[in-house]
C-alpha cells in the first residue's frame, strides 16, 4: 500500500471543520459565561435520588468568578463530568484506530459489497429497513452514543448506492435520535419519567406505538424523497464537494476480488460477530436496566476486538496492526478538543447555577395556563433546556419534580407529560452544537455544523410540527 493510500485510509477529520466547530463552541461557552453574570444564580434542594424538591428555590447573591469561566477547560477535569468526557474520548480513539484497520484489510469494502450485492436493486427498501432498525433499537433499548460506530459504515453504503453523506447519517444517527423521540420502552426517558410520576413503568404503550409509526413515516418519507433527489442529480447535495474524497476512498471497482478472497471473508465474519455481541450487550442493558453500563463498555471492547481479529484473519501481523491502530487514532485525534470544549460549557452552566433560575421562571409561566398551552410550553422548555443539559435522565431529575404536580393542577395527565418530555428530548440531541454525539458524527464525514443545519432544519421543523399535533391529541383524549 502506498503512502498516498495510507493517508486516505480509515477515518479522516478535516482540520478546517474542526477549527470552525471549535470557534463556534467557544462562542457558545462565552455566551454561557455571560448568562452566569446576567441571570440571577439559584439553587433547589434535592432528595436522596438527586431529584429537586419543588418549592425550595432560593437565589444566590454572588456571581460566578470570571476566572472559573476562563479556566473551565482545565477545571472540568476535576469534576464527575470528566468521567463522561473520558469515556467519549476513549470510544472515539477506539473507533478511529479500529476503522483504519478495517479499511486497510478491506473488511469495510467486503461488508459494503455484500450489502450492495443483496440490495442493489432494492436500495430504498434497504434505506427504510435501516431507519426502522435504528429507530427500533433506540426507541426500546435507548441506544444513542453507540450509533457513532454505525455512521462511517452507513455513509460508505450510501455513497456506494449513489446517495450522499446526509443519507448515511439519516439511516444511522438521525434514525437513532428519532427513535429516542418516539420512545416506547426507552429506559432513559420513558421509564425514568414514569417512575418519577409514580405510574406503572411502560404503561400507555399503545399511544406511544402510534407516535413511533408517525415519526417513522415522517423520517422515512423525508429521507426517501431526499435520496431520490440526490440520486437524480448528485450535485444538488450540500456536501457534494466533501463527498468526492469519500467516494474515491470507498469505490467498489475491485469488489469482485474482495468478495472472492477467503481471508477477507473470514475477517469480515469475525467483525460482524463482534457487532452482534454489541447488540447483545444493548439487549442486556435493557433487560437489566443498567442504562448504558453494559452496552457502552461492551461496544468499546467488542469493537476493538472485532477490528483486531479482522486484521489478523486478513493476514496483518501484530506490528502492522499496532501501527495501523496508532495511525487511526492520530487521524481522529483532532476531534478531542471539541469534546473538551463541550464539557467546559457544561461545567460553566453547572457552576453558574442558572438552570434552577430558568426552571423557576418557567414554573411561574406554566402554572396559570390551559392544559393545551401548558403542554406546549413544557415541550418548548425541554427543547430549549437540551441546549444546556444533554442527558435525558438529568433533565428528568431537573424538570419532572416541579412539572408533574403542576401538570396535574392544570389538567395534563402524567402520560401526556411523559410524551412531551420524550418528544422534546429526542430529536434535539442533534440540534445544538453542544451535542457531542452530533458533532463527532458530522466530523467523521467532514460536514460543517452550518451545512448540517442547512440540511436538517426542514426535518426538525417537520418533527416539531408532528410533535405539537401528537401532544394536542394526547391532551384531547386525556391520554392516561
Amino acid at each position: 500500500m502506498t503512502n498516498t493510500e495510507n493517508k486516505q485510509a480509515g477515518l479522516t477529520i478535516n482540520k478546517k471543520t474542526v477549527i470552525i466547530i471549535c470557534v463556534l463552541l467557544a462562542a457558545v461557552m462565552a455566551f454561557a459565561g455571560v448568562l452566569t453574570q446576567v441571570l440571577p444564580r439559584g439553587v433547589y434542594q434535592t432528595d436522596a435520588d438527586g431529584a429537586i424538591i419543588n418549592g425550595t428555590y432560593t437565589q444566590i447573591e454572588d456571581k460566578l468568578p470570571i476566572w472559573k469561566i476562563l479556566l473551565a477547560p482545565i477545571l472540568v477535569f476535576g469534576t464527575e463530568t470528566a468521567l463522561t468526557g473520558a469515556g467519549i474520548i476513549l470510544i472515539i480513539t477506539l473507533i478511529g484506530g479500529t476503522f483504519l484497520i478495517l479499511d486497510k484489510c478491506s473488511v469495510l469494502k467486503y461488508i459494503m459489497s455484500v450489502i450492495i450485492q443483496k440490495f442493489g436493486n432494492r436500495k430504498y427498501l434497504l434505506l427504510n429497513l435501516m431507519i426502522l432498525a435504528c429507530m427500533f433499537l433506540s426507541s426500546t433499548a435507548g441506544i444513542l452514543e453507540e450509533s457513532v460506530t454505525l455512521v462511517p459504515i452507513a455513509v460508505a453504503i450510501s455513497l456506494a448506492l449513489g446517495w450522499d453523506s446526509f443519507v448515511g447519517l439519516g439511516m444511522s444517527l438521525i434514525a437513532v435520535a428519532f427513535g429516542f423521540t418516539a420512545a416506547t420502552f426507552n429506559p432513559f426517558n420513558v421509564a425514568t419519567v414514569q417512575r418519577m410520576a409514580d405510574i406503572p413503568v411502560f404503561s400507555g404503550t399503545a399511544y406511544r406505538v402510534v407516535v413511533f409509526v408517525a415519526v417513522y413515516a415522517v423520517l422515512a418519507g423525508f429521507m426517501t424523497l431526499y435520496a431520490k433527489k440526490i440520486e437524480k442529480n448528485p450535485q444538488k447535495s450540500i456536501c457534494y464537494e466533501t463527498d468526492l474524497a469519500l467516494r474515491e476512498k470507498y469505490n467498489l471497482d475491485d469488489s469482485l476480488s474482495v468478495l472472492q478472497n477467503p481471508q477477507i471473508k473470514k475477517a469480515s465474519k469475525a467483525f460482524i460477530y463482534c457487532l452482534i455481541g454489541v447488540l447483545l450487550c444493548i439487549i442486556l442493558d435493557f433487560i437489566l436496566g443498567t442504562e448504558g453500563g453494559i452496552s457502552l463498555p461492551g461496544m468499546a471492547v467488542l469493537f476493538l476486538i472485532g477490528g483486531i481479529l479482522a486484521g489478523r484473519f486478513s493476514g496483518m501481523n501484530g506490528k502492522s496492526l499496532l501501527k495501523s491502530f496508532g495511525e487511526g487514532v492520530k487521524t481522529i485525534a483532532p476531534i478531542i478538543p471539541i469534546i473538551v470544549i463541550i464539557l467546559s460549557i457544561t461545567y460553566v452552566l453547572d457552576e453558574g447555577n442558572i438552570i434552577p433560575t430558568i426552571l423557576n421562571f418557567v414554573y411561574n409561566l406554566i402554572k396559570d395556563l390551559s392544559p393545551y398551552s401548558a403542554i406546549l410550553m413544557l415541550f418548548v422548555f425541554i427543547v430549549i433546556l437540551e441546549f444546556f443539559v444533554g442527558s435525558g435522565t438529568a433533565k428528568a431529575f431537573l424538570v419532572m419534580p416541579i412539572v408533574l404536580p403542576l401538570a396535574e393542577m392544570v389538567g395534563v395527565t402524567e402520560q401526556s407529560v411523559t410524551l412531551a418530555f420524550c418528544l422534546g428530548d429526542g430529536f434535539t440531541n442533534l440540534l445544538y452544537p453542544t451535542s457531542g454525539i452530533m458533532i463527532v458524527a458530522i466530523g467523521l464525514v467532514n460536514i460543517s455544523y452550518g451545512k448540517w443545519l442547512k440540511f436538517s432544519w426542514k426535518l426538525f421543523a417537520l418533527e416539531g410540527i408532528l410533535s405539537v399535533v401528537l401532544m394536542l391529541i394526547a391532551v384531547a383524549i386525556n391520554y392516561s
